[in-house]
């Protein structure tokens, strides 16, 4: 069978939707990744991580031209996915120029980190450039012949035709025997090997590879033992390692056997394979016509997105306080993780969709799909970059001073917490170091000084970190410009400074004691390997407590989430911990044992160190303690973050209700008041029945007031769930009221200016037409210079010169006696009705009253109530002044003033 049509249909074989069984992917990870790495230390580089390192296309690259020796199109530099994208395609499109299908692999799985595909993509290069140079039908029955009989025997007896199975493999021997074939003098002692012992064995194949034949270990011997079927992929990528080392054609008989193993599995894969091919072709059609429908949908929809949120990102206005940044920021944090994760999740969607059905639509010989104008994969790529400018510059503007101001009084905290610890521990040493007390001692107490002192060493340099976090801390506060940074650094300075001291004295004592005796006989070894235990134990336990004590602030459930996790993998220590503590204390019961069966006087006193079996087993049973407390603080915490994401989303629900609903009945009400349908009778109970409806939705913002009041009891600051909050509803619920009203009172006054002025709905509709032709805003007023040119469109003679701004201001002066610098329709309706119909003035009120009154320049009160209602003649009485003229009688009225002061000519 043809070796090149085995990486042919195994390509076909490798489907999307499999799970891998986890030992295999572990297997094939490893080989996998140290197959790669065996050709990229050529280029001088390597791989750690398969699915990641290959996810930008460079280093895919990289390999595919060290293995195949050519040269590949330049990459991309960019750092985007269609960078990424763009230089995995040149990897694919170069090896199906070596006559590879690469079926179901994709640009997009490879860059997503699919570690499926990944393994798939990197077994199909293997296939390729590694495995297809075996050929059973190269090696003669000369040449195998040729093998030496006790060989011949063995590798019958290991590379049987029950290859496929990969067990043969399992015990060692086959590896031991294609190397003692090839180099008998790396395994001498080949024919006593036993596959009983299949690790030595194993490790012994896989050492003298690594060492004499620059072949990597690419299997763990325990994976290859424990797994009941090892992954055959990773076995056949480390045989054709030993195939490219021993090709030579004295090696020839043995590759036959190799190449045996490889032609067995392709036999196995073709018969595995032939019932998934026929599946496949039948699901095409249907997945392709469903992705071009999504794409079109998808692409419209992200565009007009960025389309209307680009003016927002790009606004700088802000009122420069804290509490002015904090909300920008807030309102960004909204967005980003309520608006811009799903856009993101639908633009990789768009582009995994697009390239997915490129590739399937390649791959089944259909033609490419064209989206239509201005939906390209391009065009959204550079309106998603535009969006990203924006969103950059917008949040460094935001996050600056507000990351400063919140992280300085942690770590200030911090700060005082952890020098506070250390200066603890650093009381009286100084003392101790300085102290002469080693000159007056006997030999044996001068030894016990000498090696009490190397303990205190071991204790300074596990201090060491410590002084290091505080240095580094109080620098962050400086770059971050903390308000109290001198007291910090004078603080810094003198543990600095004493830190050195103790360092000096420290050295300063140990050269003091070297100078003395030297030691006779071996300090109690017992008593001193405690000492160097406990210390770093004793730091450790210190750590520790410091950990589970720490105190911590979060606000969401990602943040309580990583405290927890952290948690748990301190707990996973506690195993080891609890073995090197019983360790510990089990060297101090060894001493009472001896201490007590000798009956030695001061053995129980250990001269190296301070710290006891009583100290170790007080701090392991506080961190004992700590952990189950530690448990339930953040257990505690977890629950208050779900009981606020529960609110959250609670609050979310409602607002994302109401708050359309308050917005489409705004837009009612406006086109309500700008329209021109009905008679003013039908607009008013039209906005009176919204009115109603107005007041009876209040239930709905009185329970969002319910939820918000929990909302604020709870400390809860943001909600990412809604763009709404409860002042915004507010101050839209007022609005809207506010909204009703107003325009209720205006078209309440426009009936009576028109039945006051006797205007029919025709004149009304016209005046109403040209007012909001002119009204091009539709703001519901007109500014000056509409309002002129509104006037000469309906005739007004208003010349350019300045007698004509000189009427113009006139006019103004009657339909704008505010000066608010604006014409309301109201006045607009008031003025035209003035010119256009007849109305009462105060010279036709008063020649009234002079026939009443019979010519005389005065009316007296008999004569108004003859004359007139009597309600109305009592009005009069009551308002009218004294008559004052010479020719004035007692209780002579004065109607003239009377008459002007209805109509605001004169005060009454």
């Amino acid at each position: 069978m043809d070796v090149n049509g085995v990486y042919m249909e195994q390509e076909e074989e490798w489907e999307r939707e499999g799970l891998l069984d986890p030992a295999w992917e572990k297997q094939q990870r490893k080989t996998f990744t140290a197959w790669c790495n065996s050709h990229l230390r050529k280029a001088g580089t390597g791989i750690d991580n398969i699915e990641d390192d290959f996810r930008n296309g460079l280093k895919l690259m990289l390999l595919l031209e060290v293995i195949s020796g050519e040269t590949l199109p330049k990459p991309d530099r960019g750092k985007m996915r269609f960078h990424k994208i763009a230089n995995v395609n040149k990897a694919l499109d170069f090896i199906a120029s070596k006559g590879v299908k690469l079926v179901s692999i994709g640009a997009e799985e490879i860059v997503d980190g699919n570690t499926k595909m990944t393994l798939g993509m990197i077994w199909t290069i293997i296939l390729r450039f590694a495995i297809q140079d075996i050929s059973v039908e190269e090696m003669t029955a000369k040449e195998v012949s040729s093998c030496g009989a006790s060989a011949r025997r063995r590798l019958t007896r290991t590379l049987t035709f029950k290859i496929s199975t990969s067990g043969i493999f399992k015990d060692g021997l086959a590896f031991c025997a294609l190397i003692h074939r090839h180099r008998p003098d790396l395994i001498p002692n080949y024919n006593q090997l036993s596959k009983d012992n299949p690790l030595e064995n194993l490790n012994l194949a896989f050492d003298v590879a690594e060492k004499y034949l620059d072949i990597p270990r690419m299997l763990d011997p325990e994976d290859l033992i424990n797994t009941p079927k090892p992954d055959e992929r990773a076995i056949m990528t480390y045989v054709s390692c030993y195939y490219h080392a021993f090709q030579g054609a004295q090696q020839r008989a043995i590759m036959t056997y190799v190449s045996s193993y490889y032609h067995c599995f392709a036999g196995k894969i073709k018969a595995e394979t032939a019932a998934n091919r026929i599946c496949k072709v039948l699901k095409v059609n249907q997945e392709n016509e469903r992705l071009m429908e999504e794409y079109e949908r998808l692409a419209s929809d992200l565009l007009e997105w960025i389309k209307r949120t680009l003016p927002w990102l790009e606004s700088r206005q802000t009122d420069n306080s804290l509490a002015g940044v904090q909300k920008k920021l807030d309102e960004y944090r909204q967005y980003r993780r309520k608006h811009k994760p799903p856009r993101v999740e639908q633009k990789a969607k768009l582009e995994t969709n697009f390239n997915t059905l490129q590739t399937k639509l390649r791959l089944s010989n259909r033609p490419a799909y064209m989206p239509t104008e201005g939906k390209m994969v391009s065009d959204i790529a550079n309106a998603w970059k535009g969006l990203e400018g924006c969103e950059k510059s917008f949040e460094e503007w935001l996050l600056s001073e507000m990351m400063r101001l919140e992280r300085l009084d942690h770590l200030a905290q911090k700060f005082k917490h952890k020098s506070d610890i250390h200066q603890g521990w650093t009381q009286g040493k100084e003392e101790m170091l300085s102290s002469q007390d080693f000159r007056s001692c006997r030999l044996p107490e001068l030894k016990a000084l000498k090696k009490k002192h190397e303990a205190f060493e071991s204790d300074l340099a596990a201090h060491q970190d410590r002084v290091e976090q505080i240095a580094a801390i109080a620098q962050e506060l400086n770059a971050l410009d903390y308000h109290d940074t001198a007291s910090v650094n004078a603080r810094c300075q003198l543990i600095c400074d004493q830190w050195d001291r103790l360092g000096s004295l420290t050295q300063s004592r140990r050269q003091a004691l070297e100078e003395a005796e030297r030691v006779l006989e071996k300090i109690d070894q017992l008593h001193l390997e405690f000492a160097k235990r406990a210390a770093p134990f004793n730091n450790w336990l210190d750590g520790a407590r410091e950990d589970l004590v720490d105190m911590f602030i979060v606000h969401t459930m990602e943040e309580i989430q990583g405290l927890l996790d952290a948690h748990e993998q301190f707990k996973a220590t506690l195993g080891e911990a609890d073995k090197e503590y019983q360790s510990i204390v089990g060297l101090v019961q060894q001493v009472e044992s001896i201490a007590s069966q000798h009956s030695i006087p001061g053995g129980l006193d250990n001269p190296y160190t301070s710290l006891t079996a009583k100290d170790i087993t007080s701090k392991w049973a506080e961190v004992r303690q700590l952990v189950p407390q530690r448990d339930g603080t953040l257990q505690a915490e977890l629950r208050k973050q779900q009981n606020n994401e529960l609110m959250r989303r609670q609050f979310a629900e409602k607002a994302n209700s109401v708050g359309p609903w308050i917005e489409r009945q705004m837009d009612a009400v406006a086109s309500i008041a700008m329209g021109m349908q009905g008679s003013l009778e039908d607009q008013l109970v039209r906005l009176k029945e919204y009115e109603q409806n107005v007041y009876a939705y209040k239930s709905h913002m009185e329970e969002l007031e319910k939820l918000n009041q929990g909302i604020q009891e709870s400390m809860v600051f943001e909600n990412r769930y809604t763009q709404y909050t409860m002042e915004t509803l507010r101050v839209g619920w007022e609005q809207l009221l506010t909204s009703i009203n107003r325009n209720i009172n205006e078209v309440e006054n426009q009936i009576l200016t028109r039945d006051s002025k006797g205007i029919t709905q025709e004149q009304l509709n016209e005046f109403r037409s040209s007012f909001n032709h002119f009204d091009k805003n539709r703001v519901g007023h007109l500014k000056p210079d509409e309002y002129k040119s509104c006037l000469v469109s309906l005739g007004y003679s208003l010349g350019k010169d300045k007698q004509g701004d000189i009427d113009f201001q006139r006019i103004m002066a009657i339909v704008d006696p505010n000066n608010s610098g604006y014409v309301l329709f109201d006045a607009f309706l008031d003025f035209m009705t003035r010119e256009s119909t007849d109305s009462d003035t105060a010279e036709q009120v008063i020649d009234s009253f002079r026939i009443l009154a019979g010519d005389k320049p005065y009316i007296l009160p008999d004569e108004l109530r003859r004359e007139l209602p009597p309600d109305q003649a009592e009005y009069c009485i009551q308002r009218m002044q004294p008559y004052k003229g010479p020719d004035g009688i007692p209780d002579a009225l004065d109607y003239m003033s009377f008459s002007t002061a209805l109509y605001g000519e004169s005060d009454l």
